[in-house]
C-alpha cells in the first residue's frame, strides 16, 4: 500500500541570524509560514530494506546527499527495524529558492513513515528526529505559522491573519551554505522588534507586511533581489522580502487575486501566487 503526502512549501517573514553556536551551527530569529505550493512525496513498503528515492527532477540527488533518504534511515533507526521503502518526489518548490524545498520533503517522508507503520512516533519525536538531518524540518512537521529560535526549534506557534503571497523566483539560485559564510565573515547585529512583529501578525497585513526583514538581504545587497521587490510594491504589495538564504522574493497580498494580478506584469523569472496556509 502507497501513502502520498503533501509536502507544503515555506516562506520566511522575518529571519535573523543572532548568533554563532560551538557546534558550527548558527542561532536564528525567524518566523515561518507554510504556503499552497507543495511537492509530492508517494511512499511505497517494499520490504527490501533498501531505501529508493525517485524524482522528476534531474538536480535532486536520490542518494544519501537527500533528506528525504536521511530521514526514512533516522526513521528506522528510531523505531529499531528496517524496512525498504520507495520514495518517489515530485518536485512543484522551486530548488535553491529558500522555500524549504528539502527539509519539507524529509518532513513528509518522516511524518508519512509514521502513518505507514502504525504511528511508533509522537510528533515532538518526529521534530527532535527532523532538527538533526535538517534546522527547517521541525516546522515542516508542524506546520502553519510559527516563531523559531536557536538553530530551528518551533518555540511556539502564531496566530497570523490570512493573506496571499505572489513569488519570484529569479534566473540565479543561492547556495545556503556561502550565505551563512557570508555573515560569519560579516556579521551584523541582530535586529530590534521582532518580539512585536511577532505580536502584530494577529493583525491584517497592511499592520505588519512592511515591516518584514531578512538579513540575508543586507548581507548580499543583490541588485536583482531589488528590483524584483520593488516590482512586487509597485504592483500592490504591502511588503515583500526574500525568503530564506534566497533567491525566492515574494511580496504579501489581502487576496489570492491581488497576487495573481500583480505577477502578470512581471515578466522574468519562475512565478507563482498562492495562499498562505
Amino acid at each position: 500500500m502507497s501513502l502520498r503526502v503533501k509536502a507544503y512549501a515555506k516562506i520566511n517573514l522575518w529571519l535573523d541570524i543572532t548568533g554563532r553556536l560551538e557546534n558550527g551551527y548558527h542561532s536564528l530569529n525567524t518566523v515561518m509560514r507554510q504556503v499552497d505550493l507543495y511537492d509530492t512525496v508517494t511512499l511505497t513498503p517494499t520490504g527490501s530494506g533498501e531505501i529508493e528515492i525517485i524524482c522528476d527532477n534531474p538536480a535532486i540527488p536520490v542518494d544519501r546527499r537527500n533528506i528525504a533518504y536521511k530521514a526514512a534511515e533516522a526513521f528506522f533507526g528510531a523505531v529499531g527495524f528496517t524496512h525498504g521503502i520507495k520514495l518517489e518526489i515530485d518536485k512543484k518548490i522551486p530548488v535553491e529558492a529558500g522555500m524549504g524545498g528539502s527539509s519539507t520533503d524529509g518532513a513528509a517522508v518522516l511524518t508519512g513513515l509514521n502513518q505507514l507503520f502504525g504511528s511508533p512516533l509522537a510528533v515532538g519525536q518526529l521534530c527532535d528526529i527532523g532538527g538533526k538531518i535538517g534546522a527547517d524540518v521541525p516546522f515542516c512537521i508542524v506546520g502553519g505559522t510559527a516563531e523559531c529560535e536557536g538553530i530551528g526549534e518551533v518555540k511556539r506557534r502564531l496566530c497570523c491573519s490570512d493573506f496571499a503571497v505572489a513569488v519570484i523566483k529569479p534566473n540565479f539560485s543561492c547556495n545556503t551554505a556561502i550565505a551563512y559564510k557570508s555573515w560569519d565573515e560579516s556579521p551584523i547585529e541582530g535586529k530590534a522588534g521582532f518580539k512585536q512583529f511577532c505580536e502584530d501578525l494577529s493583525k491584517e497585513p497592511k499592520f505588519w507586511a512592511g515591516q518584514m526583514y531578512n538579513v540575508f538581504e543586507v548581507l548580499q545587497k543583490n541588485p536583482e533581489t531589488d528590483r524584483i521587490k520593488a516590482l512586487l510594491l509597485d504592483s500592490g504589495a504591502l511588503g515583500a522580502a526574500m525568503t530564506g538564504s534566497g533567491s525566492a522574493v515574494f511580496g504579501v497580498f489581502e487576496t489570492l487575486r491581488e497576487a495573481q494580478t500583480a505577477i502578470k506584469n512581471i515578466p522574468f523569472g519562475c512565478k507563482f501566487a498562492v495562499n498562505a496556509l
